[in-house]
This record gives structure tokens, C-alpha cells and sequence, in this order.
């Protein structure tokens, strides 16, 4: 007995080493390395105003703004490591997906949908406190979940109380008849219960405390709060500087400071926001994702600030100058379907799915019946008029689009 409370001793008085949390913040180069910042930035300002300006008057302005959601979500994920298809994204967007959607087909459908509400809202908004909360799913809206997942408007809670309604009023239509009163008091109390289940199920998870959440999925000592305040410092430090640059810094700081724990391409959207904030891209907003998928990990990586935001700088005009060209290239094949609606009755379906299949990367039969309001058959034939090009070369799902 005295030997084991010997040996309980001598274990409880073993000296604990407690681990600190490891620093993190952003500095700004101070002084900016100018000399070699400033090519890459003149040339990053120059390629922004003149993809801007193109797409100000651009009768395509809309399906590229459209079209190029998709194609920096799936560079988004593709930056992580993931590899998500672009038709596969359409589908899962049009709810027309031919197989079960994956975790990363879940994520970036978040992507797209994030950087349409962005455009959705003044240039200001994104970079507001408001805009932030409801970015990072706080404003109870429910557009996404808390790790990084989207959830669908119209899910079951509000299945649930539609059909709870519709219970409630064949119960008060039955109170006309005596024989029927039982019946339709009983009725009214399911549908009452099953409203209250719906309700309490509903409630948005997001507003919970970061000390609710499941530490499986969560680093407990991660203070998002802390993070995003120090990233948002760091943009107020770049204010003074040139828009493109201080994006540039905006979302270097992001990628170094890490405020959310699940969501690192928001870094990229929002200094894509800074830009249109700062009136530099009023007409669009900046596939930077995209423009980053050129730049080797060596660069993007560096220890060395400088050589990241030049890499920054370099994905811009590279982002930019795709824009430019795919652009010019859609807006050629535009002007070449309009030639084959020479000619048709007034009433034809063809113009209609000319200015659709400029707004997506590929378009099903499916999803054009969906849009015009046809049969499956009658889109195929509109398909075969307007000569589109067969995109997946799949014999059991085929898909149309234009280069």
C-alpha cells in the first residue's frame, strides 16, 4: 500500500509543460520593395482597366461575369489540391447532377454561390462588418454552413411547415362538417407539432459559440474573431497604397494570417472585392483564383513577401489577360450563332438559347428544357440548329457549349 501511494506521488508532481499558441500576423514590407513591385504592378494596373473597360460596354457582359463563377470555383479547390469538373459543377448548380455529389463539388458550389451574392451587392459591402458576418455564415440568412458547405434555400425545415400548413388548412376546411370534427382536431394538433419540430430544427447552427463547436472539426483555441481582426488591420495599413497593390497585400495577409479555419479561397474573393471597393474593376469582379493556377507553389509559397505579392501581382494580369481573351473569343462566337437566327419566325426558340449558352460553360438537354420551357426532345433539335459543340464526349450524358 505505502508503495503504490509512493509511486502516485512521485507521477503527480511530474512538471507539465504547457504549449503556447503559435504567433500569427501579417506585416507589410516597410519600406515596399518598389523596385520590384513596380513592373509587375504597372502591368497588373494596365491589364485590370483594360478588361474592365471592355466588359463596361460589352453586350456579353453578364454570361462572362456568369460564366466565369464557375471557372474560378473549380481554380479555387483546384488551389487546395482538389480536382472538381467544371460541367459537373454546372450540373450540381442546375440540381441535375448525374452522379452523388463529393465533398469538394459541395464546396465549391460555395464558392460560386459566394461570389454571387458579392456581385449581388453594393462594391462596399463585402469588406463591411455586416458583409464579413454574413460571408462567414453569421447573419442567420443560412446561405452557407459553418464548415464551408452551402445550405440549400428551401430545405426540410421549410418542407415541413409548408406541408404543416397545408395540413392546417384541410383540418379548418373539414370543421364545416360535424362528423369530420375529430378528425380535423386532430389533424390541427399534428400540424401544430410538427411545426414546432420543424421550428426547433431550423435553428441556424452558426449562431452557437466557437466553444460549442465540435472539436473534431474545430481547433478550439483557433480565435477567428482575433484573426479577422488582425487581417482587417492589415488592410487598413494598405489604404494609401495603389488598389492592385493593396488587393495584392489583402490577400497575402489572408493566406498568412488564416482567419477561418475552413475557408481559404475567401481570401482571394475578397481582395477581388477590394478591387471593385476601390472603383479599379467596376464592371466585374476578379477571377483571382483562376490567375493564381499560372503561378508555380514555389513563388505563391515564398518566404520572402516581396516575391509573393509580385506572384499576386502576376496572377492578376494573368487573370486579367484570360479574361481579355476569353472575352473576345465568346463575343466572336457570338456574333457567328446570331447569323444562323437570320431569317427565323419571331416566336423561335433560338435567341433564347443563344444568350443562355453564353451564361454557362456547358448547358444539358435537361437544363435547357428547364430554361425555355420545352420538351427534352425539342431542345435537342434547337441544339442541332444552332450547331453547338458537344463538350463531354460521353455517350450516356452529353453536354453543349461553345469554346
Amino acid at each position: 500500500m505505502t508503495e503504490s501511494i509512493c509511486l502516485i506521488d512521485s507521477v503527480s508532481t511530474a512538471p507539465i509543460k504547457v504549449i503556447k499558441p503559435l504567433f500569427f500576423g501579417y506585416k507589410t514590407p516597410d519600406p515596399l520593395p518598389w523596385a520590384a513591385i513596380a513592373g509587375p504592378l504597372a502591368t497588373a494596373e494596365d491589364a485590370l482597366a483594360r478588361l474592365d473597360e471592355r466588359l463596361a460596354k460589352s453586350p456579353i457582359r453578364d454570361g462572362w461575369i456568369s460564366r466565369n463563377h464557375f471557372t474560378d470555383a473549380c481554380a479555387s479547390l483546384w488551389l487546395e489540391g482538389e480536382l472538381v469538373h467544371l460541367e459537373d459543377l454546372v450540373l450540381h448548380d442546375a440540381g441535375m447532377d448525374i452522379r452523388a455529389p463529393t465533398h469538394e463539388l459541395t464546396r465549391a458550389r460555395a464558392v460560386l454561390r459566394t461570389r454571387r451574392r458579392i456581385v449581388r451587392e453594393k462594391p462596399d459591402w463585402a469588406l463591411s462588418p455586416a458583409g464579413l458576418a454574413a460571408l462567414r455564415g453569421l447573419d442567420g440568412t443560412g446561405d452557407l454552413d459553418e464548415v464551408g458547405g452551402e445550405r440549400e434555400e428551401g430545405g426540410a425545415g421549410d418542407c415541413d411547415a409548408r406541408e404543416a400548413g397545408d395540413v392546417l388548412e384541410a383540418a379548418l376546411a373539414l370543421t364545416a362538417n360535424d362528423d369530420g370534427l375529430s378528425e380535423a382536431l386532430a389533424a390541427v394538433d399534428a400540424a401544430m407539432a410538427k411545426t414546432d419540430r420543424a421550428l426547433a430544427s431550423d435553428s441556424p447552427s452558426q449562431f452557437r459559440h466557437a466553444t460549442d463547436r465540435d472539436p473534431l472539426v474545430y481547433d478550439i483555441d483557433w480565435d477567428e474573431d482575433d484573426r479577422l481582426a488582425t487581417w482587417r488591420a492589415s488592410v487598413d495599413e494598405a489604404r494609401i497604397l495603389p488598389p492592385t497593390l493593396a488587393a495584392a497585400i489583402a490577400a497575402d495577409a489572408w493566406r498568412s494570417i488564416e482567419p477561418l479555419q475552413h475557408r481559404p479561397w475567401l481570401g482571394q474573393l475578397l481582395a477581388a472585392a477590394l478591387l471593385r471597393q476601390r472603383c479599379k474593376t467596376r464592371s466585374h469582379l476578379g477571377c483571382l483564383h483562376d490567375g493564381l493556377k499560372t503561378i508555380p507553389r514555389e513563388r505563391r509559397r515564398s518566404r520572402d513577401t516581396a516575391t509573393r505579392l509580385v506572384a499576386e501581382l502576376d496572377a492578376i494580369t494573368a487573370a486579367a489577360e484570360a479574361g481579355l481573351k476569353a472575352h473576345d473569343r465568346w463575343l466572336n462566337q457570338r456574333t457567328l450563332l446570331l447569323r444562323k437566327l437570320t431569317g427565323r419566325r419571331s416566336t423561335s426558340k433560338l435567341p433564347a438559347l443563344v444568350d443562355y449558352v453564353l451564361t454557362r460553360p456547358v448547358v444539358s438537354a435537361g437544363m435547357i428544357a428547364e430554361e425555355l420551357g420545352v420538351t427534352s426532345r425539342a431542345a435537342l433539335g434547337l441544339v442541332i440548329e444552332l450547331g453547338l459543340r458537344e463538350a463531354t464526349g460521353r455517350g450516356r450524358y452529353r453536354a453543349w457549349g461553345i469554346l
